[in-house]
């Protein structure tokens, strides 16, 4: 038996048992709900529309992850993860990616000591091409000088390899302040601006736990943290990077990264 639908480029609208449902090309099951379709396996895709039903399908029973009245929750918490976190999840899920990144991700976030720095973050996140690692960090970019120190000071050593740090009260926490103490780290975007006369971009790679704040100026495009590693040197500047996983991901060591709540 067929079913009437209307597929296009951008959408697909499907008759079943008398209702019109329709999804985009971005839906997390847009190629399964295809594939279906093309198998005249119609009975599995009014499950497949449901975006919600997919999100609980994608993790795992120990994740403690949970989808309610359309809002996604991880276990003990109260409030629903950020609308960012909630993008990131439906891109790994199109890509087919692993999802406990994302869980150690969501994970480091809450250890940010401040709330305020936590909802800073998701803006700057907002700007894309800034993919996870495996363990849960994310990675941003730097523009530097051709000697491979910082613009500001020229003191700080940027090269591959090289972990700054500094106390964490001693990075400027006030987001009303453009350009303050701390190491600056920005999206794609911002950072590559940061390149001219003969100077690098360089990937970062930055724990959500240690960001300070996320300066209102430049469209919040760059940020303060207390700690970043310098990982790799960008070399293609009119490229950035994928949103998904940064890095070989290694189920061997999965489970000794992933926060204990989601391995019980």
């Amino acid at each position: 038996m067929s079913v009437p639908y209307i597929l296009t480029d951008e959408s697909l609208t499907i008759v079943i048992n008398g209702k019109a449902q329709s999804i985009r090309h971005d839906h997390a099951n847009w190629q399964a709900a295809l594939d279906a379709l093309n198998e005249e396996n119609y009975d599995v895709i009014p499950a497949l529309l449901d975006e919600s039903k997919a999100v609980e399908d994608y993790f795992d029973e120990k994740s403690g992850v949970s989808v309610r009245d359309g809002a996604v929750y991880l276990e003990g918490d109260q409030e629903p993860l950020h609308g960012v976190v909630v993008d990131k999840i439906l891109h790994f899920m199109r890509n087919g990616l692993p999802f406990k990144p994302l869980l150690r991700f969501a994970a480091k976030l809450a250890d940010n000591p401040s709330r305020r720095a936590i909802n800073e973050l998701y803006a700057f996140l907002e700007h894309k091409a800034m993919p996870l690692t495996p363990d849960g960090n994310f990675i941003a970019y730097k523009g530097v000088n051709h000697n491979f120190k910082d613009h500001y000071s020229g003191k700080f050593d940027n090269s591959v390899g090289q972990t700054l740090s500094m106390r964490r009260n001693a990075v400027c926490d006030d987001a009303d302040i453009g350009c303050s103490h701390g190491f600056h780290a920005g999206s794609y975007e911002y950072a590559k601006g940061y390149t001219h006369g003969g100077g690098h971009l360089m990937r970062v790679e930055i724990d959500p736990a240690d960001v300070v704040s996320v300066p209102k100026d430049c469209d919040c495009q760059k940020l303060r943290t207390s700690k970043y590693k310098v990982v790799a040197l960008h070399e293609t500047i009119e490229t950035p990077l994928d949103e998904g996983i940064y890095g070989d991901y290694d189920e061997d060591y999965d489970d000794e990264l992933t926060p204990d709540w989601a391995n019980n």
